[in-house]
């Protein structure tokens, strides 16, 4: 009988039952012999040394030079259920050898893309405001209660970014009869016009847009690239979301434009995290507040787990995996899960 593929699993800063549900651990466990670290920290180095030779799969953000790759002479893909890609694997080792190296990304998608309508409509209708206002026993009444406000029904709708995050938000205006406009430098304007939505350059999406939403990753070329220039390009009381990393605006500078009246805001990440208490952000009105929550459900945790499973059936078959991103050689090198300036 032929041996048990071998499946390292390394999961921090994910534990096991956050990302498996029972059923799903079934598959998992049913598809050879798991060697699991579910303790404090990643593997300790000399046990993952001594399954490097026989280890199929690696679940987990572990390191992987090219000297570990080498031993690994049975490894099939690396999945890292943080759902990035860091800088801690040697990819193109991986790609030379076949190695297929995935992040279920897309667990996040749906629920952040929910979230970011509910803050739009949020920042469109003054919803949060008035609510603290009547609290204060200072509300306005009627239309003197609705000055600033507009409907998201037709509103001209910008995004900057159109990975996972925008794929799934896009689809959610779809009866608000929004006109939509994309800038993403990494996309073709025919992919981008196969979702229905427009690609529009970065200027453009900013000065045209009445409702904009920020769901661009943070690679090495693009960190605070929304900085003075391109936030005083937005129209003057508009929308904005900021709901994928804060290392891509001149964080500061968002923060004076919105206290300077320019435009209403909401924002679900943060340079430091958590916030400190005393963050200028907590006292500026006109900004919407979420402590990077938009993602976190029970379901989305789960949903890592889905399609970590899910593929990994599928490579021990000698199948292409489906349903997590796969790292390109083209891009994987400037992906960056924090600023670059942050270990």
């Amino acid at each position: 009988m032929a041996a048990k593929p071998v499946i390292v699993i390394d999961p921090q800063p994910r534990g096991l039952d956050e990302i498996f549900e029972a059923d799903v651990r079934a598959r998992l466990e049913a598809l050879g012999e798991l060697v699991i670290h579910d303790g404090a920290g990643r593997m300790p180095a000399e046990r993952l040394e001594r399954h490097l030779p026989d280890m199929a799969l690696l679940i987990g953000q572990t390191d992987m030079p090219k000297e570990r790759l080498d031993r690994a002479k049975n490894l099939r893909a690396i999945i890292n259920v943080e759902t990035n890609f860091l800088q801690n694997v040697d990819y193109e080792t991986c790609f030379q050898r076949g190695i297929h190296v995935l992040a279920p990304s897309s667990a996040f998608a749906k629920p952040v893309a929910e979230m970011a309508l509910g803050m739009a409509i949020d920042l469109c209708r003054g919803v949060t405001a008035a609510d603290r206002a009547m609290r204060a026993g200072n509300e306005k009444w009627l239309l003197d209660g609705a000055a600033g406000c507009f409907s998201l029904y037709g509103s001209a709708v910008g995004l900057i970014g159109f990975g996972d995050l925008g794929r799934a938000f896009a689809p959610l205006l779809a009866p608000f009869g929004c006109t939509v406009k994309v800038y993403d430098p990494w996309l073709s304007d025919h992919f981008v016009k196969s979702f229905g939505v427009q690609p529009a350059s970065l200027d453009e999406v900013l000065s045209t847009s009445r409702v904009i939403a920020i769901f661009a990753g943070v690679t090495s070329e693009n960190q605070g690239f929304l900085g003075r220039r391109e936030l005083e390009l937005i129209q003057p009381g508009s929308a904005v979301l900021l709901m994928s990393r804060a290392a891509v605006v001149d964080f500061p500078e968002f923060l004076r434009q919105i206290e300077a009246g320019r435009f209403r805001a909401a924002t679900d990440v943060f340079p430091d995290e958590p916030a400190p208490a005393g963050h200028p952000a907590r006292k500026i009105e006109g900004l919407l507040l979420s402590p990077h929550r938009a993602g976190a459900l029970p379901d989305s945790l789960y949903e890592i787990g889905r399609q970590t499973v899910a593929d990994a059936e599928l490579i021990l078959r000698g199948l292409p995996p489906l349903s997590c991103r796969r790292a390109q050689r083209e891009t994987v090198g400037l992906s960056r899960s924090k600023p670059i300036d942050e270990k």
